[in-house]
């Protein structure tokens, strides 16, 4: 069995309806602004918003965290939005986030699918975790990874044991445990709530056994 599960690994700037291809764009609100750009061996999956958008892509995959506990990926970020908190509704912006949903647990599935959420806030402190703020997001739960007390312009590695994350932060949600089973996995940007600019870069993201 392999060692890994690619999410993304872009290796080429092939865009299919706005969107890198075998993904689909997420557009929440204003007009998204995104590309592919070439790195040193590789693209990476470059966003811009403004004080209009909230957008991101997503595409489905299933992987069982049991056997691939760990999520691994690489991000930058050029521009926090100002005053950017995941704590607040109304300042709910994030230069960049990482999202991992998992099989839906009822129906409709947009109010029942359990979401590990990993972000880059601008106001919160690195190491909080929670449950969205927004109007439906019961099942979203959110760690805190970075923020501005880290440096723009710089390419960070992380390494997350989601299968750990996921008895932790999704343990009060039906059918949390098992199955563990990913749905899909989205990249979302989003300044608007704060009326400011964002902007952000991802990739190498892949599930690994250790």
């Amino acid at each position: 069995m392999k060692d890994i599960v690619l999410v993304a690994g872009f290796d080429s700037p092939q865009m299919q309806k706005g969107a890198p291809a075998g993904w689909k764009l997420d557009r929440k609100k204003g007009t998204p602004s995104l590309n592919l750009e070439k790195g040193s061996d590789t693209y990476y999956l470059h966003m811009q918003s403004n004080n209009e958008s909230s957008f991101g892509v997503k595409r489905g995959i299933k992987v069982d965290i049991k056997e691939y506990p760990y999520l691994n990926w690489k991000w930058k970020v050029d521009r926090l939005p100002d005053g950017g908190d995941v704590r607040k509704s109304d300042k709910d912006d994030q230069a960049i986030q990482l999202y991992v949903a998992f099989t839906p647990t009822g129906f409709p599935e947009v109010l029942n699918t359990p979401v590990l959420g990993y972000i880059w806030d601008s106001e919160a402190p690195k190491g909080l975790t929670g449950r969205s703020v927004q109007i439906g997001g019961g099942k979203l739960r959110y760690v805190v990874v970075r923020n501005n007390t880290d440096t723009l312009g710089q390419w960070y590695t992380e390494k997350r044991n989601i299968y750990e994350d996921y008895k932790k932060l999704l343990k009060d949600v039906k059918s949390s445990d098992p199955p563990g089973i990913t749905h899909g996995v989205q990249f979302h940007i989003n300044s608007q709530k704060t009326n400011s600019a964002a902007e952000s870069y991802i990739h190498e993201v892949y599930f690994s056994k250790n």
